[in-house]
C-alpha cells in the first residue's frame, strides 16, 4: 500500500521539522545548560522538541494503538536527543493505567482518560502528589477489518455493526447485509467475530460507539473488557490483527495502522450522514468535533461517537498519555516534557503515514500548552 511505502519519507520529514525547530530555539544561546535535581543534565542546544533536550530514561506502557506511533517517535526523538532513553511497552491501556498509577512508569497509554468513578483519577493525583493529566495526542481510528474473498469493497451501518458483534447476524449473505451492499457478491461464508481478550481502550471506545450510535441493538455498559457474547477473544491488537489475517469470513475492530499494515480490507461506514471510508481526513474531522471535558491543563475529551456529519469517520478514539503536572523527580519531569514537546510538535507530521490522524490543530495547540507547564 502506497500509505505504508511512505513511512520512510515520514520519519525523514519529522526529523527534517525537529531539526528546522532545533535552529529556532533561542534557549539554545541564552542558557547552555542546567543541572536538574537527580542529576541528569538538561541541554538547551535543542533537539527539534520544541524545548530542551534532558538527558536521562524513560519509562512508558500502556496502549496498544499508539504503538506505530510512539515507536516512530522515540526513533526520532532519539535521533535528535542522543542522550535520553525512552522504553514504551504495548500491554494495553488497562494495564498502562496500572502501571502509572502504581508509580512503576513514568508516562500511561490509555486509549480511555483516566475514570473517576473507578477510582482512577485519586490514584493517579495519589501517585504524583498532585494533578495528573489526560493529554491527547495520538488520533487513533478504529477499523471494522474483514477478510473475505472476492469482497473488498463494504459498507456497513452502526446497528448491523452491532449485530454482527452480538452474534444475530451470523452468515456474510444475510440480507441486512446484502441491502447495504447491492453490488456486491456476498458469499454465504459464516461470520468470525474477533475481539480483544485484554483489558483495552480500544475495545472501550469502540463499544461506546455501538451504544452511541447504535442504542436499540447494542446495550452493554462500554468497557475495557469486552461485552460481546459471541465471538473469540485474541490478545493485543497484534492478536486480532493475525487472526482476521489467517481467517476467512473473519471480522474484527482494531487501529487503522495495524488493519492497514496487514492489507485487510475496510469496511465503510454509514452512521446516517452517507458511507464514509476511513482515511487520515476523515477521522480527523470526526475528531474535531470532539469537546475538551477537562479543567485546567487537563484535556480529556468527549467524542461524538453518532455524528452523522457527513464525510465524517466516527469510530474513532484518542490515545491519551496520561503524567504526572509535577514530578517528584525534577529530571523526570524535564525528560516528559521534552519528549512530549516533540509527539505534540513535529512528531504530529508523519502520523498520516503510519496509519493515525494528527491532532485537529485548535487540540493540538491546547496539547503545547499544557506540555509546556510540566515540570
Amino acid at each position: 500500500m502506497k500509505l505504508y511505502r511512505t513511512g520512510v519519507a515520514a520519519a525523514l520529514l519529522a526529523g527534517a521539522l525537529a531539526l528546522a525547530a532545533c535552529g529556532s530555539d533561542k534557549n539554545s544561546s541564552d542558557n547552555p545548560s542546567t543541572t536538574p535535581a537527580g542529576g541528569s543534565t538538561t541541554t538547551a542546544s535543542s533537539s527539534g522538541t520544541g524545548g530542551a533536550c534532558a538527558s536521562g530514561s524513560l519509562k512508558a506502557e500502556g496502549s496498544t494503538a499508539q504503538t506505530n506511533a510512539i515507536q516512530q517517535w522515540i526513533q526520532d526523538f532519539k535521533k535528535q536527543c542522543s542522550g535520553a532513553t525512552i522504553d514504551y511497552n504495548p500491554t494495553g491501556s488497562g494495564a498502562g493505567v496500572k502501571q502509572f498509577t502504581g508509580d512503576q512508569v513514568d508516562i500511561g497509554g490509555s486509549d480511555s482518560a483516566l475514570d473517576p468513578k473507578k477510582g482512577e483519577v485519586a490514584a493517579a493525583e495519589k501517585r504524583c502528589g498532585g494533578p495528573a493529566l489526560n493529554l491527547p495526542m495520538v488520533t487513533g481510528p478504529v477499523a471494522v477489518a474483514f477478510k473475505l474473498n472476492g469482497v473488498t469493497d463494504l459498507t456497513l451501518t452502526p446497528s448491523v455493526i452491532a449485530k454482527i458483534f452480538q452474534g444475530s447476524i451470523t452468515s456474510w449473505d444475510d440480507p441486512a447485509i446484502k441491502g447495504l451492499n447491492s453490488g456486491a457478491s456476498l458469499p454465504s461464508t459464516k461470520i468470525t467475530v474477533f475481539f480483544r481478550s485484554d483489558e483495552s481502550g480500544t475495545t472501550q471506545n469502540f463499544e461506546k460507539y455501538l451504544a452511541a450510535a447504535a442504542p436499540a441493538d447494542y446495550t452493554a455498559e462500554p468497557s475495557k473488557t469486552w461485552s460481546g457474547k459471541t465471538g473469540q477473544g485474541k490478545s493485543k491488537s497484534q492478536g486480532v490483527q493475525q487472526a482476521l489475517s489467517s481467517t476467512e469470513g473473519g471480522i474484527g475492530y482494531l487501529e487503522w495502522s495495524f488493519a492497514g499494515s496487514a492489507g485487510l480490507s475496510m469496511a465503510k461506514v454509514d452512521n446516517g450522514g452517507g458511507a464514509v471510508a476511513l482515511d487520515a481526513d476523515t477521522a480527523g474531522k470526526a475528531v474535531s468535533a470532539a469537546k475538551i471535558t477537562g479543567t485546567g491543563d487537563d484535556l480529556t475529551l468527549k467524542l461524538d461517537y453518532a455524528t452523522k456529519v457527513p464525510g465524517a469517520y466516527p469510530i474513532i478514539l484518542v490515545t491519551y498519555e496520561i503524567v504526572c503536572a509535577k514530578y517528584s523527580d525534577a529530571a523526570k519531569g524535564s525528560l516528559v516534557k521534552s519528549f512530549l514537546t516533540y509527539t505534540a510538535g513535529p512528531g504530529q507530521a508523519g502520523l498520516k503515514d503510519l496509519g493515525y490522524a494528527p491532532l485537529p490543530a485548535d487540540i493540538d495547540a491546547k496539547v503545547q500548552a499544557s506540555v509546556a507547564k510540566i515540570s
